[in-house]
């Protein structure tokens, strides 16, 4: 799972319950499905108290279900726990090193653009893009609000989850997220994968056409990835190798030093260092 992950003045200006997440931690956490109906119940009654209007929470809660595959993804990432030469073969590495290669060639004025504004090169934006989603081309199966409201009524991590929610209702009040979207495993969104706070936080307008689509645009998504690098500490110019200025907010990126390995060597031999 990728914990990750629009500072936008729409957004902000359209959701005042977008800083109320923690009041529906009261709510009854479970670890199976028995109790994710009552548990779905007792959340809207605390969204609509925290201004959650309710034809979003209509909207959005009319396909959820308690999401199996959801639970059974948290509780195997088994892959984060291989050792670097493992993990770079298991995730095909090299594939993604020869494919960045030739997508940073093609995609050479996207890159240059992004790079100008937020300071982050092609090579780590390549590198996450072709892990996360095999650089757009899988992008996940599972209902997305499904997947929040499942792992926010999961005892494991509720709280990190219940803010999930209320960020994914806030996308969904202002048209960013439809009921319908299907994503990755933990409810994360688009090309690059970020989960519903992140988008809330750090998605962009990448290609200017008035619009955020991390699913439909390729240059949201990478423009959106290099806002968060930058917001997590990148700094222009700066090295992203372990013990580099830069390595810092790969580790924001995901919590997994494999993964953040992976990045960073990947990164590098797209960009030729």
């Amino acid at each position: 799972m990728r914990v990750k992950n629009m500072v936008l003045a729409a957004l902000a200006g359209a959701a005042a319950f977008v800083a109320a997440p923690m009041a529906a931690s009261a709510a009854q956490c479970g670890n199976n499905a028995a109790g994710f109906s009552a548990w779905v119940d007792d959340f809207q009654r605390q969204a609509a108290g925290q201004g959650v209007s309710a034809s979003v929470l209509k909207k959005a809660f009319a396909g959820v279900q308690y999401n199996t595959a959801t639970i059974r993804a948290d509780r195997g990432q088994k892959s984060f726990k291989l050792s670097f030469e493992q993990f770079m073969q298991k995730r095909g590495g090299q594939a993604i090193i020869s494919r960045g290669r030739s997508m940073k060639k093609s995609n050479a004025a996207l890159f240059a653009r992004i790079e100008q504004r937020y300071g982050v090169p092609a090579g780590p934006l390549l590198a996450i893009w072709g892990m996360e989603t095999g650089f757009g081309g899988f992008l996940g199966k599972e209902h997305t609000l499904s997947a929040v409201a499942t792992l926010a009524y999961d005892c494991r991590r509720s709280d990190f989850f219940t803010d999930q929610l209320y960020a994914a209702l806030q996308l969904v009040g202002n048209g960013s997220l439809s009921p319908n979207a299907r994503g990755a495993a933990h409810g994360e969104i688009g090309q690059t994968q970020f989960l519903p706070r992140n988008v809330v936080r750090y998605g962009v307008d990448g290609d200017g056409n008035g619009r955020i689509d991390l699913v439909g645009s390729k240059a949201d998504a990478l423009a959106s990835t290099a806002n968060f690098l930058r917001g997590h500490g990148w700094s222009r110019g700066g090295g992203y190798q372990p013990g580099e200025t830069n390595f810092s907010a790969l580790q924001g990126w995901n919590a997994a030093s494999v993964y953040q390995r992976a990045i960073a060597h990947i990164g590098a031999q797209i960009d030729g260092q």
